[in-house]
């Protein structure tokens, strides 16, 4: 449904006709002048360039209103803006969304671009889920695309104390109930209307004559945030006309809380976290709430949902009491938490298809599961250098190899080899082997055929293999 019987365009330039735009013009303005000026400051690392921001626009009241302040207060704050819609296709008014915001962005002279996602219907995540997962994931590949310094979005007060209601019924814990951050550095959000609540950006529409757009599945009470909002918060509201801004507010609370237990989480991690796995050994001396507390942290960063309570728990059990030679496998959305060598690892299931490279000379080969070889020539190590060594085949296991890199021992499976050198399960089909001339002379991470080794004074070829990041 669209609101408003004035044209887009004509509504956009009526209210941008007397730029410079004074950041009194309305209080609304005016925070987000104080927003931007306090944390683009911050977090510009140059005062010579100027910020770029991506605004995450779905037509919609509020990301529509953010649109037109963010244009009012270009100037002023210096900065570029481009917009990205995510064309969901889920309505059937789907495309008139995706026409409107390309309508608001023409009149206003701001860059859209608009991305069509495919939401599975039937993930275990659940529609809303799915969808905002798939929103964040197009935003983020925009940002990188376009260099752009932050992704900004229209959440407002009202969202933030729906969102602490809904973690609260949830039963999460800090984390969850600190909500939404105004500024998230690990995935470059900025949040700037947190302190705003809806009304106050339904009366600015108005005033500036703006249109939009409303999504019919946000008075379908069957989702859990559209029953908080039409059905619980108007009774709390009743009794407690402050109730956002105090829930709001609780939230920011429980946000700087959080901060704390992250900063602890650091620096537990500083001893007990290397190369992006747990020591188990570490984790098992650190009381049981600090435990939890830098798992959760961890978890984090790999930009997960945090487990329930009795699943976390359940997590730590295991990690730290199965016996020594148990197989641990256990699920965390789309990672895997395993247990090898008195480590914990996060670690995403990859196929490893069967593949036959050349090298030529390169500094560097990427490989097909995401993984990548580097070639260094250094002195007196590696692979010798052959004066008819120009190329090399690289390929995968196929099972049966055999490799001596040790003059002094006797050859060996390269499955003996791999458990050896505490290469964990999980990537033993995932290594490299080079070949030249049908001969296998170099197995990153296991050595150089004892006949192909670089002597003292010759120049050596290093070739490392970093595995696919997780």
């Amino acid at each position: 449904m669209l609101k408003s019987k004035a044209s887009i365009k004509r509504a956009g330039k009526q209210a941008l006709a007397n730029q410079p735009v004074s950041v009194e013009t309305h209080p609304v303005l005016s925070k987000l002048h104080s927003f931007f000026t306090q944390h683009l400051s911050v977090n510009n690392q140059s005062s010579l360039s100027t910020p770029k921001l991506l605004l995450a626009l779905s037509g919609g009241l509020d990301s529509s209103v953010l649109l037109h302040l963010l244009v009012a207060l270009k100037p002023v704050l210096n900065v570029e803006l481009r917009a990205l819609h995510v064309h969901h296709g889920l309505s059937p008014n789907a495309d008139a969304w995706a026409a409107l915001c390309v309508s608001q962005c023409n009149a206003l002279n701001v860059p859209i671009k608009v991305v069509h996602v495919n939401v599975d219907r039937q993930s275990k995540l659940g529609i809303e889920a799915a969808a905002r997962q798939l929103r964040y994931q197009a935003l983020l590949e925009e940002r990188i695309a376009t260099q752009s310094d932050f992704i900004v979005t229209a959440h407002h007060q009202d969202d933030q104390a729906e969102t602490l209601l809904l973690q609260l019924l949830r039963g999460a814990g800090v984390k969850g109930l600190s909500s939404m951050a105004e500024v998230d550095q690990l995935r470059r959000l900025m949040r700037p209307l947190l302190g705003v609540s809806r009304q106050s950006l339904h009366d600015y529409a108005l005033l500036n004559q703006l249109t939009w757009c409303d999504d019919e599945s946000n008075d379908d009470t069957q989702y859990e945030r559209n029953f908080i909002r039409h059905d619980v918060m108007p009774v709390l509201q009743a009794r407690y006309p402050s109730v956002n801004s105090v829930m709001a507010r609780t939230a920011s609370h429980l946000a700087e809380a959080n901060s704390l237990l992250d900063a602890l989480a650091e620096i537990d991690a500083q001893t007990i976290l290397m190369d992006d796995s747990v020591c188990l050994h570490g984790l098992s001396q650190l009381s049981m709430t600090r435990a939890k507390n830098l798992l959760r942290w961890w978890f984090a960063k790999h930009q997960l949902s945090m487990p329930s309570a009795d699943h976390l728990a359940e997590m730590l059990q295991q990690l730290l009491n199965a016996s020594v030679d148990a197989v641990l496998s256990i699920k965390v959305q789309h990672y895997t938490l395993r247990r090898y060598q008195q480590r914990a690892y996060l670690t995403v299931e990859r196929l490893c298809e069967p593949f036959d490279l050349v090298w030529n000379g390169e500094s560097s080969v990427p490989l097909p599961d995401g993984g990548l070889l580097t070639f260094k020539q250094v002195e007196g190590t590696g692979l010798a250098l052959k004066s008819d060594m120009t190329r090399l085949r690289i390929s995968n296991r196929s099972g049966g190899e055999r490799f001596k890199p040790d003059a002094a021992r006797p050859t060996r499976t390269l499955k003996h080899l791999l458990q050896a050198a505490n290469i964990p399960p999980w990537l033993r089909d995932h290594v490299p082997l080079i070949y030249w001339q049908d001969s296998l002379v170099c197995v990153p991470g296991i050595g150089v055929s004892h006949e192909l080794k670089a002597s003292a004074d010759a120049l050596g070829l290093e070739i490392i293999w970093s595995p696919a990041k997780t």
